[in-house]
């Protein structure tokens, strides 16, 4: 899992995924003219409460976020979000008029979000300095990554709290013993939208992501599991998704099962031994700026004689993956059915 530090930056634009679908937009779409809807209780430990005379409906709200505890009045009406996959979810969620400053894109935005996405102002390439954060006069920050708030370089979550500045972090980085799933992902759109007021967008969200995933994986069921090894960078050894990230998760849902599962963790190296010796019959490449185009990776793991005889790169067989669609946010159902077609072709058209 990418922390802003031991992975190479991301920065070039990746392959586009395909469109969300029409009906969950234009329902978000018709929200956003009706105004917020109301919230209530549900995932990550917040508590939705009757409001107090004046107060906006539904509020307020109380997450607990990552061992940090916010109680939110209102609705934030100034976020700004560290990373794409976070811009991306509030986007989809029609909270455009929200979001007053983005940063760290990591692939080409989809394209039904790309107007939008560019008529928010970008703040960095990277993450931001605190004092460019503090200039946008966000009444949130949501951060993707764990870097996004660094406290080594002054983003600490305290400080932006010292600053009267709220701040959210992607669940995925929140710790703990258990792996990420995509319940993970449904948890975090609905969250997100209860801090917004808008718990009916990020129902109608959850429910088309789900019919993504379903409908793929009910056309896979019944399959053999087809062995996949994540090849994210490396040459002298493989860093590759473990068992923890919700990479793994994606892969089992499309029919296949990763052959690192077992390494307990959410990323790890490898040795190109134990690549050879689990026999992957799929390589998955994880495609962002630092680590090597997707050209150059085919390349690499062709031109290895050692992995000559490993079925993947015997009969060729690759599916791309942009990192963001590997991630806890909108994109994560689409990479299960990318996977889906490319591990069962004759199953998933």
């Amino acid at each position: 899992m990418y922390d802003g530090l031991s992975r190479p930056p991301l920065s070039t634009p990746a392959r586009r995924r395909p469109a969300l679908r029409a009906a969950a937009l234009a329902l978000s779409a018709a929200l956003l003219a009706a105004g917020c809807g109301s919230s209530g209780n549900g995932a990550d430990g917040e508590a939705g409460s009757s409001g107090a005379p004046g107060s906006a409906e539904g509020f307020p709200v109380t997450v607990e976020n990552c061992g940090v505890k916010t109680t939110y009045d209102e609705p934030p009406s100034r976020v700004v979000t560290i990373h794409q996959h976070p811009a991306e979810l509030l986007l989809a969620l029609g909270l455009k008029d929200r979001m007053v400053g983005t940063a760290f894109p990591d692939s080409a935005v989809l394209p039904e979000l790309e107007k939008d996405y560019e008529a928010i102002p970008e703040l960095a390439k990277k993450e931001p300095s605190f004092e460019t954060v503090l200039e946008a006069e966000p009444d949130l920050v949501y951060g993707g990554y764990g870097s996004a708030f660094a406290e080594n370089e002054g983003r600490s979550r305290k400080a932006f709290t010292d600053a009267g500045i709220d701040t959210y972090l992607n669940r995925e980085y929140c710790g703990g013993e258990k792996g990420v799933t995509m319940r993970d992902t449904y948890d975090e759109i609905r969250t997100v939208g209860k801090i917004f007021g808008v718990p009916d967008r990020a129902d109608a969200l959850v429910a088309d992501l789900q019919d993504r995933v379903g409908e793929a994986s009910s056309a896979v069921k019944g399959e053999s599991k087809v062995p996949v090894f994540v090849y994210d960078s490396g040459d002298k050894s493989a860093f590759t998704a473990g068992g923890k990230g919700l990479g793994s998760e994606l892969i089992d849902l499309a029919g296949g099962e990763n052959v690192f599962a077992d390494l307990d963790e959410v990323f790890g190296d490898v040795s190109w031994e134990q690549v050879v010796e689990r026999k992957p019959e799929v390589i998955a490449i994880y495609d962002y700026e630092g680590a090597g185009n997707v050209e150059r990776k085919k390349e690499f793991l062709l031109g290895q004689p050692a992995l000559a005889e490993v079925p993947a790169v015997k009969n060729k067989r690759f599916v791309v993956l942009p990192l963001t669609a590997t991630l806890v946010g909108i994109r994560s159902a689409y990479a299960v059915e990318d996977l889906a077609k490319a591990l069962h072709p004759q199953s998933v058209r």
